[in-house]
């Protein structure tokens, strides 16, 4: 009775409009007993509605993933190869125009562009310059189409080779066209996680600084949890403590950008690195953990980032629809082809038509809404 005391007052505090703290994420998280989870998953959603309302959007949307070769050899990802390896692909600007010109006459608003850290992708020595001619060649061609390019770790990479500070990398992509930046490469936001599943890439502050630099020069992000392998519920409620933070800051800080959207990115392990695989012991996401996580994100950071996201490659279309009940508002992208999560196992798919996502969000009685990459419904 005294924990399910606690966990009352806890929601009731949230229902009342308060910012929960970590600790108090943690016990909800914590929660087995079928009707607790069933009163999260209602506040979450109740929430929800009262947040964003009813409409559930969508992005038509195509990801391009311009290279799977990458100097970095991250425990979780089966997506990078070395150069020469089986596998291994680097894209011709052709090539990308023409995923490009697919996408646009499919309908597309967005192309989500990210790859991995290729030490040859340079021109003249430097690599900003093969990243901007990537942007404008895309951009020369489709000027209306929204970038939504390069997550931190692909900044930090190209300011590393070029010696450039991050503003100056920032400010180069937003000038050549890059409309935003996917919050990627978060994993989890807590050093001795990301010492075990990606100790070559950018720390916590890293991170943070890039995506806070971002904001203050006007380009809005994403944001992201890896969830689902070796961390605690502690770890998971710093990293959500984390962004709720620099939302925070952007917004007492006035800066002309912020944090459009949380995603839960569960570990799909299926063809991972083993060590990391055996530690976690599955190949696929719990999506009881994953719909819980996904409600305590609502609760947790629904006063700062309203638009909340499932994972439909790496749930399934029908784990995703689910999550609409668990405090998401959109479901997500059509895709067109996926890759990184594809090539680690996951069984969700790699494209969706519209009208395929509109027939799930229908199936829960809610309307359905295009939006464009920034969440203005499309007219």
């Amino acid at each position: 009775m005294i924990l399910n005391l606690t966990v009352d007052t806890i929601l009731n505090r949230a229902v009342a409009g308060n910012d929960l703290s970590p600790e108090e994420g943690v016990i909800l998280l914590e929660q087995t007993d079928p009707a607790i989870l069933e009163n999260i998953r209602g506040v979450s959603d109740s929430w929800r509605s009262q947040q964003v309302g009813e409409t559930v959007t969508y992005v038509i949307n195509r990801n391009i993933n311009f290279t799977n070769i990458c100097e970095q050899h991250c425990s979780f990802c089966a997506f990078r190869r070395d150069a020469g390896d089986e596998g291994a692909f680097w894209l011709e600007i052709d090539q990308i125009l023409e995923k490009t010109a697919e996408a646009v006459q499919r309908g597309a608003t967005e192309i989500c562009m990210q790859g991995g850290l290729n030490l040859e992708a340079k021109i003249q020595g430097k690599s900003l310059p093969y990243y901007l001619h990537l942007i404008q060649t895309i951009k020369t061609q489709f000027p209306h189409l929204h970038l939504h390019a390069f997550s931190p770790q692909e900044v930090q990479f190209i300011a590393r080779e070029d010696h450039l500070n991050y503003a100056d990398v920032i400010m180069a992509l937003k000038d050549a066209g890059v409309g935003s930046m996917p919050g990627t490469a978060a994993e989890i936001l807590e050093d001795s996680v990301r010492k075990i599943i990606c100790p070559e890439k950018i720390n916590t502050a890293t991170w943070l600084e890039i995506v806070e630099t971002a904001h203050r020069l006007g380009v809005p992000t994403t944001s992201t949890m890896l969830s689902g392998h070796i961390e605690t519920p502690q770890q998971q409620m710093y990293h959500l403590q984390q962004l709720r933070s620099l939302q925070q800051k952007a917004i007492e800080r006035n800066y002309p950008a912020r944090i459009t959207e949380f995603i839960v990115l569960p570990f799909v392990g299926e063809t991972a690195p083993a060590p990391l695989r055996r530690r976690v012991g599955r190949d696929q996401p719990l999506l009881a953990n994953t719909l819980l996580l996904t409600a305590v994100a609502r609760i947790f950071l629904g006063n700062y980032i309203p638009n909340h996201q499932p994972s439909w490659v790496k749930l399934g279309l029908a784990g995703a629809t689910e999550a609409l009940r668990w405090g998401c508002n959109d479901i997500g992208g059509t895709l067109m082809e996926e890759h990184i999560t594809t090539m680690a196992g996951a069984k969700g798919g790699t494209s969706m038509e519209p009208k395929t996502l509109i027939q799930a969000i229908a199936s829960l009685g809610r309307p359905a809404q295009q939006r464009d990459t920034l969440y203005i419904p499309n007219s």
